[in-house]
This record gives C-alpha cells, sequence and structure tokens, in this order.
C-alpha cells in the first residue's frame, strides 16, 4: 500500500446510527442521494472528481450545494445554522473560502476576505450563539460550544505562499508582519465580543466565540506554527480565544506538541488545539514527513487527544481548549468516554468535538443521540459560489474514500427510505 492509499482508508469499526438520514431536509435527502450515485465505486468517484471542474456552477448548487457549504451570504449561513440547531448542533466554525495561494486569481479581493470574515463574526457568530443560549437557557450556557471563525493564512494576504516559505527572510518580515497585524484585527472583534457577552453571561466557562489558525501545506506550514504562536502570545494570556491547528498525519506533530507546551510556559500564555489528521495528503509532496501507515497516524491522533486532554485536566495545564476534528468514529468514541471521565467542567466546557458540513453525518448524529453529546460543531465554509466550488472539489480529492466509506449504494437506499417515510 501506498502513504496515501493506507491514510484514505477511515475506520471499519463504524457506529450503530440509526436513521441519522430522517433528521435531514428533503432537499439534503436528494444531495445525498447524488453523492451517493457518484460514490457507487471506486471508478464512478474518481470519473465524478474528473467531470466536476466542468460542471455548471447552477447543477452544483441544484444538486449538492446546500449538503457541504453554508451558503453565498450571511442570512444563507445563519439559516444554515438554525437548521443545524434542528438538529443538535448548536454551533459552527464558518469559513470564508476563499484563498490567495501561489499567485491564485480570486474572484473577490482581499480586503473584501478580510471585511467579510469580520462580519462572519459581528453579524453572524455573536447572534446565532446568543440564540442558542437563550434556546437552552442560562443554567447550561456552558453545552452551547464556542462559535469558530477559521483564519485560512493563504486567503489573508497577496502572494500568501511566498511569503510563508520566506518569512525569515528580510525581504519578506514585513508582509509577515502585515498578515498577523490583519489576524489581530479580526481576532479584535473576537475578543471584543467575549468581553460584552461575559458580562451578560457571567457563569460561561469557555469563550463565546474563538478564532482558528487553519493549517495549510507542509512547507507553508512553519511560518503558520509561529503565526498561530505569536497569536496565542497577543491574545492567550487568560483563556484561549486563539485555536491553532496541528496535523497528525505529519511526523513532527507529536514533538511539534511537546515543543508548544514549552512555549507556552514561558510565555505564559494558554493554547488552544483542534487536532485533525490533515488534509493534505494527496497534494503534499514530500511523503517523507507523513506518517507511514494510516495506524501509525490513527496512533498518533488519538495519543495526542489523550495527552491533551490530560495536560487540560493538570494541575499547571498550558492548553486551554481543544478541537476534536474527526470522522473517524472509534476516535470519537474515545473521546466521548474520555470527556465521561472528566469532573472539571470548565475542562468539559472547552472541548468541542466536531465534523465538515455535510461529512461524517453518522457520526455527528452517533455523538448526539447516544453519547448525549452538547459541545458539537459544523465546519461551514461559505463565500462566493466559484471558491466554494474549488472548496468541495478539494474535499472529494482529499476525501474521496471518507465520503464513499458511508455511501455508495447504501446511502442511496438509505435516502430512498428516508424520503419514503417523509411522504408516507
Amino acid at each position: 500500500m501506498t502513504s496515501a492509499t493506507v491514510h484514505s482508508q477511515t475506520s471499519e469499526t463504524k457506529p450503530q446510527t440509526g436513521s441519522y438520514l430522517d433528521t435531514l431536509s428533503s432537499s439534503e435527502l436528494f444531495g445525498y442521494g447524488v453523492i451517493g450515485l457518484c460514490t457507487l465505486s471506486r471508478p464512478i468517484l474518481n470519473l465524478a472528481i474528473k467531470i466536476f471542474p466542468f460542471t455548471p456552477l447552477w447543477m452544483i448548487k441544484l444538486l449538492v450545494y446546500k449538503n457541504y457549504c453554508g451558503g453565498d451570504t450571511i442570512p444563507d449561513v445563519m439559516k444554515t445554522g438554525e437548521r443545524l440547531s434542528q438538529r443538535g448542533i448548536r454551533n459552527m466554525m464558518v469559513s470564508y473560502t476563499v484563498e490567495a495561494c501561489d499567485g491564485k486569481k480570486m474572484s473577490v479581493s482581499i480586503d473584501t476576505i478580510i471585511n467579510e470574515t469580520k462580519k462572519s463574526v459581528t453579524d453572524l457568530l455573536v447572534p446565532h450563539t446568543v440564540r442558542m443560549i437563550k434556546e437552552v437557557g442560562v443554567d447550561h450556557i456552558n453545552e452551547v460550544p464556542p462559535g469558530y471563525v477559521a483564519l485560512k493564512p493563504t486567503g489573508l494576504i497577496e502572494n500568501a505562499a511566498n511569503i510563508l516559505l520566506h518569512y525569515k527572510e528580510p525581504a519578506y518580515q514585513a508582509r509577515f508582519k502585515q498578515l498577523y497585524d490583519t489576524c489581530v484585527d479580526i481576532i479584535a472583534e473576537c475578543e471584543s465580543a467575549n468581553a460584552a457577552l461575559l458580562k451578560q453571561y457571567p457563569t460561561r466557562k469557555a469563550p463565546f466565540i474563538c478564532a482558528i489558525v487553519d493549517a495549510e501545506r507542509n512547507d507553508l506550514q512553519q511560518a503558520v506554527y509561529k503565526l498561530q504562536r505569536d497569536l496565542y502570545a497577543r491574545f492567550n494570556k487568560e483563556e484561549s480565544v486563539v485555536v491553532g491547528t496541528m496535523q497528525m498525519y505529519l511526523k513532527e506533530s507529536s514533538p511539534n506538541l511537546l515543543k508548544e507546551d514549552e512555549y507556552a510556559r514561558k510565555g505564559g500564555y494558554k493554547i488552544g488545539w483542534k487536532l485533525v489528521r490533515g488534509a493534505y495528503i494527496h497534494s503534499e509532496p514530500d511523503r517523507g514527513v507523513i506518517q507511514d501507515t494510516k495506524s501509525d497516524t490513527d496512533a498518533n491522533y488519538n495519543s495526542g487527544i489523550k495527552n491533551t486532554l490530560a495536560n487540560m485536566c493538570s494541575k499547571s495545564p498550558t492548553v486551554g481548549h481543544l478541537v476534536v476534528a474527526s470522522h473517524n468514529a472509534d476516535t470519537q468514541r474515545m473521546a466521548s468516554d474520555l470527556l465521561d471521565k472528566i469532573t472539571d467542567p470548565g475542562v468539559k466546557a472547552n472541548v468541542v468535538q466536531a465534523q465538515l458540513l455535510g461529512m461524517g453525518d453518522n457520526i455527528t448524529y452517533y455523538l448526539i443521540k447516544h453519547r448525549n453529546a452538547k459541545n458539537l460543531i459544523k465546519y461551514v465554509p461559505w463565500g462566493p459560489p466559484l471558491e466554494t466550488k474549488e472548496y468541495l472539489l478539494r474535499r472529494l480529492q482529499e476525501n474521496g474514500d471518507a465520503v464513499r466509506a458511508d455511501s455508495g449504494w447504501p446511502l442511496v437506499k438509505g435516502v430512498v427510505k428516508s424520503l419514503f417515510r417523509k411522504v408516507f
């Protein structure tokens, strides 16, 4: 097996999730039916990936767009959040999905990306989070997860790849500082919102709004580590408003977690982590940086979860917040088992389980219905249709087997049965 093959496989142990499809709308079910037909086999999936770039945007929006993207505008995403809340998913990690990497020409300006990202905090996440708190009641305020705004470094400055590749060189330091300043301006919106909401809801034990620094491909990632470290030092003196990302399929990930702990102790700040297996395996040119097998990645990921939770529960923690971002059923079960043993309400409020919008819905359903998960979110991309189309293509390329594992003919049959129950 090649590294790409072993890493793209999903866990063979699947939770008994019952009728999770019954929680979806008819339009969402129709979209999943299309996905099921496109994933009947690996050759069919490969064909779907090949023809996807040539598929008209109107057809994509009609068939599958709503399943995987929050919408074109903030009101669209607000409606997506309302639909998710009806399924027991009370918050979102929103990402204005535009990137300026490798000289790519974008459909919108950098200023627009920055402004829309700021508005996604003030006009979307804050009102949605407040609405969720009012729905559950103040006594259950810590059962509402934070809202998250994703900061994609390659979407916040032009010529991003060169800046991140050469961030240590004098010719690029001013531009790297510009990227940092842009992130500071956005995170300041989160900080201001948290301060105002804490006065209104003083029993809250987690931030109301967090900023996530998304990972990039490995050759750019050293600069991203530096960026999120600087942001930790600026904003995370008391709580983890800034959450960084660690891709656990990288061999360097576990040593890096330890290294970041040392930086945090010396700097007197808290870390926030979103732990993922990793999103760039198909585009990573240096295969030597990736774990040798999927089993190695799984063991490394699960070890990262255990060690991070142990850190959070220790007498002098350096980690203040954790997002378990995974579509692996065994990992999410393990995380749920560990959370069940934690008695500190402050720690429990700061651990969130997550999946992508449109993926892992059976696992999401299992966590809600069978593990009573409250702090659970979906990653919701949104923005210009052309850009989100490219996001959908990447998800097919990077997560093809994860999509196919719970799709194909079983999904088609499940969709037909659910639609039949809705009608009759």
